[in-house]
């Protein structure tokens, strides 16, 4: 996969299309997405986080963007990973899977490949130029559905999800869009704020809010057909007898 990014910090291109409104309001996820209802007794009975209504929500933004699609125009996806699990051998494998499960000919990124010989780290423009974002968290054990999300992914994540496609690697699991977890902030008085996502025991790939933030990542194609020479000049008798030849 091509690198989503330039590589000077000034050569960004911003995008000014209009966004559609918030799939989920900002700070809404550590405010708890289910708002009054008691998640933390029901979780084995769950297939989302989410309420109806903030699944109608993101749904109808993930299409928007989809419908907002300009053809030939490049998808960018930057993966949020940390150091300690990019430096590792079992990272590229990783990788492989999540750009497996992405739309043919989207472009992925990572802090490694974007943000070096020197490029600064400014995440609030960086973003701007971002179709969507997927988040991998440390996973608490092997098989556990609870991922763990640094200070920096965690502000990233906040940054986007308002109106942008943002996805969890949740190994076995493949992408979940974060809409579908449960958010706990873990505030740190030295580290930061990290963050915990679970992912439901009932969520199933496929799902509506997963299909929709995957079809919000397809490049759109337009194929090109050529009319016939008579259509182009229908004035030209020449081209009538080149038609029927």
């Amino acid at each position: 996969m091509a690198i989503v990014s330039a590589a000077g910090a000034g050569e960004l291109t911003v995008r000014r299309d209009r966004l559609p409104r918030a799939a989920v309001r900002q700070g809404e996820l550590e405010r708890g997405m289910m708002g009054t209802t008691n998640i933390a007794d029901t979780a084995a009975d769950l297939e989302t986080y989410a309420t109806p209504r903030q699944q109608i929500r993101f749904v109808r933004a993930m299409s928007q963007l989809a419908n907002q699609r300009v053809a030939g125009e490049p998808v960018s996806v930057y993966i949020s990973v940390p150091p300690e699990i990019s430096q590792t051998p079992r990272w590229q494998q990783w990788r492989a899977r999540i750009e497996a499960a992405l739309p043919d000919g989207v472009r992925t990124s990572t802090f490694e490949e974007t943000f070096r010989d020197g490029r600064q780290y400014i995440w609030d423009t960086f973003a701007e130029s971002l179709d969507g974002l997927i988040i991998v968290g440390k996973q608490k054990r092997p098989g556990s559905r609870v991922f763990l999300v640094g200070p920096v992914a965690r502000l990233e994540l906040r940054a986007m999800v308002a109106h942008r496609p943002v996805l969890l690697y949740a190994h076995d699991l493949g992408l979940v869009p974060v809409v579908d977890c449960k958010p706990e902030p873990l505030p740190h008085p030295h580290k930061g704020t990290r963050l915990k996502l679970t992912v439901p025991r009932r969520w199933k790939r496929a799902s509506e809010t997963q299909s929709s933030a995957l079809a919000a990542l397809q490049p759109r194609t337009e194929a090109v057909t050529r009319p016939a020479d008579h259509l182009l000049h229908p004035f030209d008798t020449t081209s009538h007898q080149r038609s029927r030849a």
